[in-house]
């Protein structure tokens, strides 16, 4: 690093505005001598300009925008409803990105954010607290720049995401408490000299919500051909809640008439803390649909641009993730059931108005990370978790187009 300095010389003391020398006093901006004449004080300048790493972050961040202009956008698929409903179901499949999640998105702008603001730096490690598919991104983008990156995670984490983030180059840290991860990142960013990446901080700020081909911009954009171009519910899930911050403030912004809704599972204190008024609200527990839920009120979930939330059971996300291959041949994760539950609920409620229009949801991220887990009947009885109950909501609701009280 190159930094050149210059001050004050012939033994003078600096002040605010000047320079004392010896027999005067200070005067604004200049040195007063003894003979009272003031003389020009020499500039304060510390240049830490260094050409080696301006070069390097230009092609970091030459690499991190080429990678968003080969990749083409995502789909909107259509989940079949009956024709005489008038109402269509869309699923933003944000499972084709190059790392298979919503989270690349996400990756991509903390990565821009990070590499713009000079915190990440040449050789040294990125860290990010993850419950997996955050982390898979990162290790996708820190690869491409050419920095380490360190995941830390529960120890319950899919052994699928870890494959991931290995294939991608990174290292998996894991902890048995899912609420240790913020403080474990952080020191480690310490005892490395690394950055700690922090999404569930800068989630909600790296997003350019007024557009630049957002989620949000996207959906828009994909639905201007539809029969029903402006959505009457949005439904997002929340991790670090950036996206439905982003979704949430874009149409605010572009002053669309839509509503937001946000479904959280179980083990997470997201309702709680929108429902009260509570940002201190906390769980005891890690939430078990990886991707979404949190212990705490994550700075990242912005309350106040929600107009609803559902608490929704992790049978009934389950339950949904499964009809959602049924109807359409896809394997999905479990955050894609909480939010096509509440999808439905909403298409249920629109049946019983005789309203007509269309709800999004998204599809966050593909099932093959978790045939051990939402696909297992194993798993679901070792949870004690029975999704029959939920299947039967759903299989009634689809032929009838009613919710049960």
């Amino acid at each position: 690093m190159s930094t050149t300095e210059h001050s004050a010389q012939n033994g003078s003391s600096a002040t605010a505005g000047g320079t004392v020398t010896s027999g005067g006093t200070p005067t604004a901006g200049g040195t007063a001598t003894a003979g009272g004449t003031a003389t020009a004080v020499a500039t304060v300048d510390v240049d830490r300009s260094d050409p080696v790493y301006r070069a390097w972050l230009k092609e970091a961040v030459r690499k991190v925008q080429a990678d968003a202009n080969r990749s083409a956008d995502t789909h909107l698929l259509r989940f079949p409803l009956p024709e005489r409903w008038g109402i269509d179901l869309y699923l933003k499949d944000e499972s084709t990105h190059p790392t298979g999640s919503l989270k690349h998105r996400l990756a991509r702008s903390l990565f821009l954010y990070g590499l713009c603001n000079g915190w990440i730096r040449p050789d040294k490690p990125v860290i990010e607290a993850s419950s997996g598919s955050t982390a898979v991104s990162e290790a996708y983008f820190a690869k491409l720049v050419g920095v380490p990156f360190i995941a830390v995670m529960p120890r319950t984490t899919s052994p699928e995401k870890c494959r991931l983030i290995e294939f991608h180059g990174g290292r998996c840290h894991f902890v048995d408490d899912s609420r240790t991860m913020y403080e474990e990142s952080a020191a480690l960013a310490e005892r490395t000299g690394g950055h700690y990446m922090d999404q569930f901080t800068y989630a909600e700020r790296a997003t350019d919500w007024r557009g630049n081909n957002n989620i949000a911009e996207s959906m828009y954009q994909q639905l201007r051909l539809e029969r029903y171009p402006e959505p009457a519910w949005i439904v997002a899930t929340a991790g670090t809640g950036g996206t439905s911050a982003t979704i949430a403030r874009y149409v605010h912004y572009m002053q669309h008439d839509t509503r937001i809704c946000v479904a959280d599972p179980e083990n997470s204190c997201f309702f709680d803390g929108w429902t009260h008024h509570d940002p201190h609200a906390t769980a005891d527990c890690g939430s078990r649909i990886e991707g979404i839920g949190r212990p705490r009120m994550e700075p990242s979930f912005v309350p106040g641009a929600v107009d609803r939330m559902m608490k929704v059971p992790d049978a009934a996300s389950v339950a949904a993730v499964r009809a959602l291959e049924t109807a359409i041949g896809r394997k999905a994760g479990g955050s894609t059931g909480t939010g096509l539950w509440s999808a439905f609920k909403i298409v249920a409620e629109m049946v019983g108005q005789g309203r007509t229009g269309s709800v999004v949801t998204l599809i966050c991220d593909p099932g093959d990370r978790y045939l051990d887990k939402y696909y297992s009947d194993d798993w679901l009885a070792a949870q004690g978790l029975d999704i029959a109950p939920y299947a039967a909501v759903i299989e009634s609701f689809l032929a009838t187009g009613a919710w049960p009280e």
